[in-house]
């Protein structure tokens, strides 16, 4: 059944059933305005959360084994069933996070191509990483036994919503479509500011379960008081795994209730990043003004409400800088603020704005107007130069929304140096000719090491889902900087490899029986083995 804005119950789907919380009462708001919208969902507690959790272990059995074209057709089940809500969707999403319709009707179809895409990747089937080694019985001096390997899936995974992405990074959004491909089921944790968005997507996703004929436990979504429920989630013993994206504060409490444990658990969490742009004085001789005004829009689109916005760009010191510096001003003064996902991150904005313009060596570049909703303070550029950043933190500190920080530099060598005392990052954008290319050589080392990706040209905020994506960085970007939430690689984080030794055939797990059922591209002694052929 289709649930749209009129249907909303205000209640958890557990294991497919709709429950009403014991705990208290939480509305989503209209950022816009202030206006509490309905209907209140109610919070379970942890006896509650503990029932999702069991019926996520009891799914685990049958779904984690289920054969490729039956596992694929349910993630492209989910996609189809966000898509049959229609504009109902998205007009919740706007009454609750303020965001407009053409980019949330952007991030639907990103969500539902993002579940398109691991089905194929289902269907392949390389992620199972199948390799053998075959007994070699006649080699000296000592034989070698039958040894085959395959990745299975870790458990049933927690997965966190974030605030800034009601549809792709929430209820059936990245970390979900991945551990769902990788055969874990989910419980899913609602972000309380969009809570009829995750219903309505929830129901969405819980209904794909019932037509597929799936046990109803792959899929749970909770609603809960967030460090309570949270903390609950992420140390209930049945959780193998946890998606997360939101602040540092938030995540590294997850990280440390994981690693408490008995039994210690990856977090995957997305946590800050304030992604630093390059500019060289190349890519300065060119249209400066064109360049501003793309800066501009990448720190204002969304209200600055993205992980990858620039928050810190570095110009060369000179006339050419001057000049982009002063193409800044102007293009920030034709620009309004957006409406802000929340009060409260409104407000941190705004806290996070004054203090860093408090600071000594700090001065306002240019800045816009305020917009005419509540919760839309006006876009700021801030500037200084490179011994003020380097000899203060708060110059290092995130900003979540329209802000970025100007750095004068004045030679390669200051640059390189400065890249290199910043922390880890998401992106590192890079701005040249071709006659910066022997400087960007002596920084791109220094940028692997801090960046998961590196752009020349364009600007970090816009994230292609895809193969190649890499959507993570070293810490504090991410809680574990060897993987990506963005992309089919961020199955890889819900897997893991068992070896099988002189296992009799009919024992094997399909993916490494020697007539290859399942019809994989294999590795056969470290050679690819193309799926039809037989080890």
């Amino acid at each position: 059944m289709t649930l749209t804005q009129t249907d909303l119950t205000g209640r958890s789907i557990l294991a497919g059933e709709s429950v009403a919380g014991t705990g208290a009462t939480v509305h989503g708001a209209d950022p816009a305005t202030g206006e509490a919208l309905e209907p209140g969902y109610t919070l379970i507690d942890e006896d509650q959360l503990a029932a999702a959790t069991a019926a996520a272990e009891e799914a685990f059995a049958s779904f984690s084994r289920l054969d490729p074209t039956a596992h694929a057709d349910f993630l492209e089940r989910i996609a189809d069933n966000i898509e049959a809500v229609g504009e109902e969707l998205v007009a919740r999403a706007m009454a609750e996070t303020g965001l407009s319709e053409a980019r949330l009707t952007g991030e639907r179809g990103r969500t539902t191509g993002q579940l398109r895409l691991f089905a194929r990747v289902v269907r392949q089937g390389d992620h199972r990483g199948v390799r053998i080694d075959p007994a070699l019985p006649e080699r000296t001096p000592a034989p070698r036994t039958d040894i085959r390997q395959r990745k299975i899936p870790l458990g049933p995974v927690a997965v966190f919503g974030a605030s800034n992405f009601p549809l792709a990074f929430s209820t059936a959004g990245g970390d979900t479509a991945a551990a769902l491909a990788a055969g874990c089921p989910v419980v899913f944790k609602a972000h309380n500011a969009h809570p009829g968005t995750s219903e309505i997507v929830g129901r969405a996703l819980a209904d794909a379960v019932a037509e597929a004929g799936l046990h109803p436990g792959v899929f749970s979504l909770v609603y809960g008081q967030g460090s309570r429920i949270g903390q609950a989630l992420a140390a209930d013993p049945v959780i193998q795994a946890v998606g997360f994206t939101g602040s540092r504060g938030a995540g590294l409490a997850l990280v440390a209730t994981a690693a408490a444990r008995p039994v210690p658990i990856p977090v995957y969490a997305e946590m800050s990043s304030i992604n630093p742009v390059f500019l060289f004085d190349g890519a300065l001789q060119g249209d400066v003004d064109a360049l501003a005004t793309a800066f501009v829009g990448s720190v204002t689109g969304s209200s600055g409400q993205l992980c990858t916005a620039p928050g810190l760009v570095f110009v060369p010191a000179g006339p050419a800088g001057d000049a982009f510096t002063a193409s800044v001003e102007r293009a920030l003064a034709t620009t309004a603020g957006q409406t802000m996902l929340t009060a409260a991150i409104a407000d941190s904005w705004v806290a996070g704005v004054d203090t860093l313009a408090a600071q000594e060596g700090v001065y306002l570049v240019g800045r816009g107007r305020e917009g005419d909703t509540e919760n839309a303070p006006a876009p700021a550029v801030l500037g200084t130069d490179v011994a003020t950043f380097l000899d203060n933190e708060v110059l290092h500190e995130e900003i979540f929304g329209a802000a970025s920080l100007l750095i004068r530099y004045s030679s390669p060598e200051e640059l390189v140096h400065a890249a290199g005392q910043l922390e880890g990052q998401l992106t590192a954008t890079l701005h040249l000719s071709e006659d910066d290319h022997a400087t960007v050589e002596t920084l791109l080392p220094v940028l692997e090491r801090t960046a998961g990706r590196i752009l020349a040209g364009g600007w970090p905020t816009g994230v292609e889902v895809g193969h190649a994506m890499v959507h993570g960085g070293p810490f504090p970007a991410t809680s574990d900087g060897r993987t990506t939430s963005v992309g089919t690689l961020a199955i890889e984080r819900f897997l893991r490899p068992v070896a099988y030794q002189d296992l009799p055939d009919d024992l094997l797990p399909e993916p490494l029986r020697r007539a290859n059922p399942w019809h994989l591209n294999r590795r056969l002694d470290g050679r690819l083995e193309l799926a039809g052929e037989q080890a």
